[in-house]
């Protein structure tokens, strides 16, 4: 059954019992004020089936009635009647087809036509007529005469014209009101149709439309009420799940991008390998010079095979969350200073030049070690790679915040497109396409520095002018001091 139906038969079942419980109520009423049981039956014969009059009207009619079993010919007698009627009493005396009396306020002639017709057996005593344009309650007595003339005597009372005209319309009253309950129901039934079950279609609608793989729509609101509230949730729903979809086809692209590019660089180095190690078969390498060659080339592409796989292997398992971390109380300043120390030969060697812009004063965050060598080890490699210049300047430089210490890395390289710049951070994305992996690099360095960073939970990124240089930053979490 629809929810529809059953809004539907429950206004009914409302409006039914509403009126079971007033009929109930009212039956109490009366049997707890009378205590008979049979009172309602009797208030509707009183009142609907007996007609009665007030108490002077009965008192007359009675002494009509009397003098019309005993005494007919006095009903003729004005006086009499005088004698009989009072103030407000309407009477009538009828015989045969005339009228023999009647108060002033009637025409004898209407009285005539709206009478009803002479009954011997005095069974039709009460009822209602119209006179002209009033209804009349009336009760009657008829008899004969000493003369075997037929005779009827009448007791009028004036009622109520649409209390009677509402009976006499009784049916066509009762019809228009079940008309009009019906019009209300199918009324009400609209409007919560309207208000609750279309915005409930319309999520139908679009559940069905996501279960075909449509996303491309838009469920709105049209109130604030819990529906609304539903509906816009559901759109949320819709957003996030149109996002998803939109990441997953993103990272099954980034899949076979990276099974392509993983393809590739493990393929270059494994040739040369090959190359050589035929030409020592071949006896190319026929001098030691040439063997030591073949044999530091062999060496060389060996180490750096070996370097991809560990910088993959890294970056899985940091992808996975299975790379554990031993987080501690670090003096930033100290930590920067003993690393440049470290290598400063090295760097020299390569032609570049490391500037360490300290602070004046300890500083401490929460890192990783080791983890955080390795970040600062890959942002350097990356300016050497790119650098395109003879000598390379890099600076090193802290920035103090509130809450987190920012670490800045500025190259006076070649710079990075701007379109390019959003993506430096992905795995094995290269600015320079060839994948030339003596200018490219894995393409795993800044995005195994994302991880990393993410781990600490900071925050990583760069800006770049082309021509002047690159500046990477990213922050990390402030300790406390030892």
């Amino acid at each position: 059954m629809s929810i529809k139906t059953r809004f539907l038969l429950s206004y009914v079942g409302v409006v039914i019992i509403s009126i079971i419980l007033l009929l109930v109520a009212g039956f109490l009423i009366i049997f707890s004020i009378t205590g008979d049981p049979n009172s309602i039956e009797n208030f509707y014969k009183k009142s609907y089936v007996q007609k009665p009059l007030t108490t002077v009207e009965e008192s007359a009619f009675l002494d009509l009635k009397l003098l019309a079993k005993h005494t007919p010919e006095q009903l003729l007698n004005e006086q009499q009647l005088k004698k009989i009627k009072q103030k407000d009493i309407e009477i009538v005396v009828r015989k045969d087809k005339e009228i023999e009396y009647a108060t002033p306020s009637f025409d004898n002639q209407v009285l005539v036509r709206s009478l009803p017709g002479f009954e011997e057996t005095n069974i039709n005593t009460r009822d209602t007529i119209k006179i002209d344009d009033f209804f009349y309650t009336y009760v009657k007595f008829d008899f004969y005469f000493s003369d075997e003339s037929q005779g009827s005597i009448f007791v009028l009372r004036k009622a109520s014209s649409s209390a009677e005209l509402a009976r006499e319309l009784f049916p066509i009253l009762f019809g228009l009101l079940l008309f009009l309950f019906i019009m209300i129901i199918g009324l009400l039934n609209y409007l919560v149709s309207r208000s609750i079950i279309k915005p409930i279609s319309l999520l139908k609608e679009g559940a069905n439309r996501i279960k075909s793989g449509d996303l491309n729509f838009e469920t709105k609101a049209a109130s604030n009420d819990e529906i609304g509230q539903l509906n816009r949730t559901f759109d949320e729903m819709r957003i996030k799940l149109k996002e998803s979809v939109k990441i997953q086809l993103q990272y099954e692209e980034n899949r076979k991008e990276l099974l392509s590019n993983i393809s590739h660089d493990l393929k270059t180095p494994i040739t040369s390998i090959i190359g050589y190690v035929e030409g020592i078969q071949d006896g190319v390498a026929n001098t030691p010079q040439k063997m030591e060659k073949y044999l530091s080339t062999i060496h060389l592409k060996a180490k750096d095979l070996d370097s991809l796989i560990d910088e993959l292997f890294l970056f899985s398992k940091l992808d996975l969350n299975k790379e554990p971390f031993t987080f501690e109380s670090v003096d930033l300043n100290q930590f920067i200073r003993d690393y440049v120390e470290e290598f400063h030969l090295d760097f020299l060697q390569q032609g570049t030049q490391i500037e360490w812009n300290r602070m004046d004063k300890p500083i401490f965050v929460t890192a990783d070690r080791e983890k955080l060598r390795r970040v600062l080890a890959n942002l350097i490699s990356n300016c050497v790679k790119y650098a395109e210049r003879d000598k390379v300047n890099i600076s090193i430089s802290l920035h103090e915040g509130l809450e987190d210490v920012v670490v800045q890395v500025t190259d006076n390289g070649q710079g990075i497109e701007p379109s390019a710049l959003p993506f430096i951070f992905n795995r094995f994305y290269r600015a320079e396409q060839s994948r030339n992996s003596q200018t490219g690099g894995s393409g795993l360095g800044l995005a195994i520095a994302k991880q990393i960073i993410r781990e600490h939970q900071g925050d990583i990124w760069a800006t770049s002018e082309k021509g002047k240089g690159t500046s990477v930053f990213f922050t990390l979490k402030k300790g406390e001091q030892k």
